[in-house]
């Protein structure tokens, strides 16, 4: 976060890019970053385990915060000065100066990836699901697990981003590089006192297997009872057959050819899986509907680090003599989250419990909270924006510093903030905790994803919205100045999809809670036949 909150006004101030391509190149940084954790899961999963991953891939991310303070350091890496009696002559910086910039950026991605998608993972490990003490210490690991990502962010937006603006930008990023270091020695130092859990292989080639399996016996029946489908798991680890996604099933049935030699059952698993295998990957289909519907919330997201960075930078930010930096202003986003955090672990959580008998919201109601805010704050920063270009258009459109507060901007980044605290933990407990034991990692790189998709498609609509209300030779919305665009009315866009969307989740939401609690019914109704041939 030390390189992201701040990266666009580096990009516009000191590459000289302009504002819709320096927001484009940041959220896509940023969507490579969390789409990479696939990668990393794969790898935790499939081969290294997520002990290895975490730091191996720390490494790599240190190695790139390393070569992007060197490439800002060197003079011979960036564009000259622009000169002030004439600054809209500037020179951008040329292909192989932003190669170097791309580099440094595409090792921290991948060592983001690595690391994000095994570090939860690697904490949820060290408790024990079956211990029941362990077990509420665990629902509470994801809340508090959070907080101290944002505060780490705290620090990035106020103390690092100083730095970089006022002292030097290599040495905020060298401090960056430096704290990933110690950070992996304080990890490395934890080594005989971990929990680790065996690879358990490639949750994708098993998702695969089924799909191929059932595809290859798509014109057989599925019989009616259960028991005469194929089962090799453990009594005890097996899970019901459910009645959703029933082409799925047909991996699971016998036929001729699944015989080998001496009538032997062939352990093929792309012929063959059994029921268990199949009900692991109906799971992680059930978790699409609730993914797909919270990726525009990162969309949102990715406006408080771009565009309102910048809407800052051309406003008043003084506190009496001294001059709040732009990027330091998303402090009271991250402030949000702390207190959010703070509130609903120490207020909500025991309110909850006593009233509902339950430790606090569940993931769904808190996801779907925070797309509420989320979309709520889009609305309040349109209305902000409408009232910073009122003052743009009274003292003229090449005003470099408007006479109008930074402070107008808070209640957005305070909605979107405390949005994100409640969806963030939300989506990690609800992709860990729903997704089958064996495929926690890829799960939480799947979760990762909704914040890949959410900055890549901020970076469509972008560029969709630049292209379309540029037609015909107008400034647009996003122009390449600010001052000249209407940003007020891509927030507007932005709030009506984000509304939009949290109407389609509360009925998505409502699907999986219903199918969940129809299967978790089916299973008590078996168990309590009592017949040990009659369970799953």
């Amino acid at each position: 976060m030390g390189i992201a909150v701040n990266l666009v006004t580096y990009l516009i101030g000191t590459m000289h890019l302009p504002s819709a391509t320096s927001a484009n190149i940041v959220t896509d940084f940023m969507g490579t970053s969390f789409l990479l954790c696939l990668l990393g899961g794969f790898l935790a999963d499939s081969f290294l385990g997520r002990y290895r991953t975490i730091a191996i891939f720390a490494l790599v991310q240190t190695i790139g915060t390393g070569m992007l303070a060197i490439s800002t350091k060197l003079p011979q890496l960036r564009p000259p000065v622009c000169q002030a009696e004439s600054p809209t002559l500037c020179k951008q910086a040329t292909g192989s100066q932003m190669s170097v910039l791309y580099a440094s950026l595409f090792l921290i991605a991948v060592g983001t990836g690595g690391l994000k998608s095994s570090v939860s993972g690697f904490g949820t490990d060290q408790f024990d699901e079956n211990d029941e003490k362990e077990k509420a210490k665990m629902n509470l690991f994801f809340g508090r697990f959070f907080f101290f990502v944002s505060l780490g962010t705290l620090m990035a937006v106020t103390v690092l981003v100083y730095i970089q603006d006022e002292l030097s930008r290599s040495l905020g990023y060298g401090i960056c590089s430096v704290s990933m270091f110690t950070a992996i020695l304080i990890f490395l130092a934890g080594t005989r006192r971990y929990r680790y859990k065996k690879c358990a292989g490639s949750p994708v080639v098993h998702i695969l297997q089924v799909i191929v399996a059932a595809v290859r016996k798509r014109d057989v029946h599925i019989p009616t009872n259960e028991n005469l489908l194929y089962e090799t798991a453990p009594e005890g680890s097996r899970i019901c057959q459910s009645g959703q996604f029933r082409f799925l099933d047909k991996a699971a049935v016998i036929i001729k050819e699944d015989h080998a030699t001496n009538n032997i059952m062939s352990s093929n698993p792309w012929c063959i899986s059994s029921v268990t295998k199949v009900e692991e990957v109906k799971m992680m289909i059930r978790l699409l509907p609730i993914w797909a519907t919270t990726i525009i919330f990162w969309t949102t997201y990715a406006q408080m680090i771009t565009f309102s960075v910048e809407q800052a930078s051309t406003m008043k930010r003084n506190i009496g003599s001294f001059q709040i930096p732009s990027g330091s202003l998303t402090v009271f986003f991250v402030s949000a989250i702390l207190i959010s955090l703070a509130v609903y672990d120490r207020l909500i959580i025991p309110i909850w419990k006593k009233w509902k008998g339950k430790q606090g919201f569940t993931n769904l109601q808190r996801i779907g909270l925070g797309l509420f805010l989320s979309a709520l704050g889009m609305a309040v920063a349109a209305i902000a924006e409408k009232k910073r270009l009122s003052v743009v258009t009274k003292f003229g459109r090449n005003t470099q510093n408007l006479p109008l507060s930074a402070f107008i901007l808070i209640p957005q980044f305070i909605l979107v903030g405390s949005g994100e605290a409640f969806i963030y933990t939300g989506q990690l407990d609800f992709f860990i905790t729903q997704s089958p034991k064996g495929m926690k990692t890829i799960s939480t790189g799947i979760f990762l994803t909704t914040l890949s998709f959410g900055f890549f498609l901020s970076s469509l609509l972008v560029s969709v919205v630049k292209k379309v209300t540029t037609y015909g030779g107008r400034n647009g919305w996003v122009g390449d100045r600010i001052n000249n665009g209407r940003l007020d009315c891509f927030y507007g866009l932005l709030a009506i999809l984000s509304f939009i969307d949290f109407g389609i989740y509360l009925v998505c939401a409502a699907w999986y809670r219903k199918h969940t609690a129809e299967k978790n019914l089916q299973a008590e109704m078996v168990a309590n036949k009592g017949s040990p041939t009659e369970k799953c």
